[in-house]
């Protein structure tokens, strides 16, 4: 800004929705209360904050990992970074002034990032979580063994296909073919991705990532019986943490223990879980879906017993 330099384009990479947007409004704040009027002036006129999104799993790099690397290249690596073969990263095409050429290694350059991000969260992320409250239902301790078990039954790849519907016009294009899109996405055998990773914060992914989903099923005029299991599973999962009977320790920064206890302890669990509004919104008035919320429940203690 002091020197003149031109149009300059703030290219965001957090791992957040809307992660562009978020920064610029977080930084005009920050401006607004230090007095900076100018530099917001000149932010107005001369900058843009693109958002983008990332899709690629960095797991915990395997203890053989450093070893395998020496042995390969010589040099002694004391921090190796793993990363899956998948990768997807999403650049909204909003640059101030001359851009690099990002597609040349792969970065897919679009109009708006909203849609992939609707589809990263309500068909790779929340098949995850179904897959990691599944896994845990039945005493396995990695993803990718409970994947493994999952592949067996329909529910994934169901659940994926049912759920991509309308998440956008272009989601069609998005997300290859859904189910192999979903389920190449997950972690291997050398991951060894726990599942109390991905099983944590249920009680944000209901309503951010399948809620949505549900609603706008109904909306169509559509039962939504496969995307139904996942906070049925949910159900049943947090059921055993209430006993006491979840084999680690869940993590929640959003989990109201008390309340929790509570709904178990209440006379008509899923019902109070059903109209619960922090989770499901508008559906809590919808009577067809306590019943299939009870369907649901009871299909999952058939599938863990």
């Amino acid at each position: 800004m002091a020197d003149n330099a031109g149009p300059l384009t703030l290219l965001n990479c957090d791992n957040v929705r809307h992660n562009g947007e978020r920064f610029h409004d977080g930084m005009v704040e920050f401006l607004q209360l230090t007095g900076k009027q100018a530099v917001i002036d000149w932010m107005a006129a001369n900058t843009t904050c693109p958002n983008t999104m990332v899709d690629r799993i960095t797991p915990r790099p395997a203890a053989d990992l450093p070893a395998r690397i020496k042995a390969q290249t010589g040099i002694d690596d004391k921090e190796p970074v793993m990363g899956e073969t998948f990768i997807q990263w999403v650049v909204e095409n909003n640059f101030r002034d001359a851009r690099p050429n990002l597609e040349a290694v792969g970065v897919e350059m679009v109009e708006s990032v909203i849609p992939y991000e609707e589809a990263k969260i309500r068909i790779l992320n929340s098949s995850h979580s179904c897959i990691a409250w599944a896994g845990t239902l039945i005493g396995q301790q990695y993803i990718h063994e409970s994947t493994l078990t999952m592949l067996s039954t329909p529910l994934p790849t169901a659940t994926s296909r049912r759920t991509l519907f309308r998440v956008s016009a272009i989601t069609v294009l998005i997300c290859r073919p859904t189910g192999m899109w979903c389920l190449s996405a997950l972690p291997t055998p050398i991951s060894r991705t726990p599942n109390q990773r991905v099983a944590a914060d249920g009680f944000s992914k209901i309503p951010a990532m399948i809620a949505p989903t549900l609603q706008e099923c109904y909306q169509r005029g559509v039962r939504p019986e496969a995307t139904a299991m996942l906070p049925a599973l949910f159900f049943v999962f947090m059921e055993q943490w209430h006993k006491g009977t979840l084999p680690y320790q869940y993590q929640d920064g959003i989990l109201d223990a008390q309340a929790v206890h509570e709904m178990f302890e209440a006379q008509d669990p899923v019902a109070v879980y059903a109209r619960d509004k922090a989770l499901f919104g508008d559906l809590t008035n919808n009577a067809d879906f306590l019943a299939l919320m009870r369907e649901k429940v009871a299909a999952v203690y058939t599938l863990i017993n």
